[in-house]
């Protein structure tokens, strides 16, 4: 025994003379900072840590749910059918499913195969589930439709355009001439377009029918004033734009009238011999314009005038006479009007008449001001 525990001394000895050096991961995990103990040990559920509730004293069942009755069958249906019709009207009151499609065309289903698809090069364009052909907007459309076809089945556009109901403001009909006999069925197609606020659009190629759809889709956001004719207001782009209404008469012939004459008057107040000066006009482009000025607006037609009941009327009844012994001016109106003779009414006669009520006008203007002044 004695043996024994001189051993034990000595193996403790040895031992606490031993230096033990810690390995990589004990000194790591002595470094990092300990989280406190939790306050609170969460159960696996919230029926778990509140089942003791259960068995106290306190606690009675819930009664039962009473058996649904035919209203609130019929009640539960209508919500439902309600809650369907809205979601379908926010799905078609928004057609675009993504924003990355609103600067595509949206094109249905029904037109793969259509060899126009192939001819839409300038806008981006995706199939999708529309109600039209094609969905060039938020609120614009078109629908698509070849005269072939439309002589095969006269009634597809008119079902289509139901099926639109008013969903568009803007309901384009892209009608695609490919027969040669175009009259009736043409007439067909603009009178269904004309009684359902449509607007048609007819394209004799389908290149032509592309370039519409690109071009609706591009000028979507744009106003209208974009695309209207744009002209000078200086004096010779107004003369230019009003003598180039004449046929065979060019700009060059209008920098010669006016070089020559100086005004519009000046140049409808010319004989022919002075139009006729002019350098490069010659007699078509004078006699068109001496006719053009000069040319009653209303063409009179020569109409029969031999009538016996007319005559012998014209006989049977006295003419009215004056004081003087002649026929009153009113009664010469009259008279003139019967026969067909109105007086004749040119282009520079109407021009007159308007310069000297624009005249007369700015006068009274300018009398008026200086009373007020005064």
């Amino acid at each position: 025994m004695e043996d024994e525990d001189d051993e034990r001394q000595q193996n403790n000895q040895k031992q606490k003379g031993l230096i033990k050096i810690p390995s990589y991961q004990e000194v790591f995990q002595s470094s990092q900072p300990k989280p406190p103990p939790p306050l609170f040990q969460p159960s696996s559920s919230f029926s778990q840590a509140f089942s003791f509730l259960k068995s106290s004293e306190f606690y009675t069942p819930p009664p039962p749910p009473p058996p649904p009755d035919n209203a609130s069958r019929q009640v539960a249906q209508s919500s439902a059918s309600a809650s369907a019709s809205a979601s379908t009207t926010s799905s078609s009151s928004s057609p675009y499913p993504s924003t990355q499609s609103r600067n595509a065309i949206l094109v249905s289903h029904r037109q793969k195969g259509n060899p126009l698809l192939k001819h839409i090069r300038n806008v981006r364009w995706m199939f999708a589930d529309v109600l039209c052909d094609y969905l060039l907007g938020q609120g614009s459309c078109a629908l698509y439709l070849s005269l072939r076809y439309h002589l095969l089945h006269p009634d597809y556009l008119y079902f289509r355009i139901r099926e639109l109901q008013k969903n568009f403001k803007l309901r384009v009909v892209l009608c695609h001439v490919d027969v040669e006999d175009v009259v009736k069925p043409l007439l067909e197609v603009t009178r269904t377009a004309l009684l359902h606020d449509c607007t048609l659009l007819c394209g004799w190629s389908l290149e032509e029918c592309g370039r519409y759809l690109e071009t609706i889709k591009v000028y979507e956001n744009k106003p209208a004033d974009s695309i209207q004719e744009r002209m000078d207001t200086d004096y010779l782009s107004r003369l230019t734009h009003a003598l180039t209404a004449v046929r065979h008469v060019n700009k060059t012939d209008v920098v010669t009238l006016g070089s020559t004459f100086g005004s519009l008057s000046h140049i409808m107040d010319a004989s022919m011999e002075d139009l006729a000066r002019c350098p490069g006009i010659g007699e078509r482009k004078v006699k068109r314009l001496y006719d053009t000025f000069h040319e009653p607006f209303r063409r009179v037609v020569s109409k029969p005038t031999i009538v016996q009941d007319a005559s012998i009327q014209e006989k049977a009844e006295p003419s009215s006479v004056g004081d003087n012994g002649s026929m009153g001016s009113a009664e010469k109106e009259a008279a003139a009007s019967k026969h067909g003779k109105e007086p004749i009414i040119t282009v520079k006669s109407a021009l007159a008449a308007a310069f000297a009520k624009y005249s007369e006008k700015v006068g009274k203007q300018d009398a008026d001001g200086e009373r007020w002044q005064n």
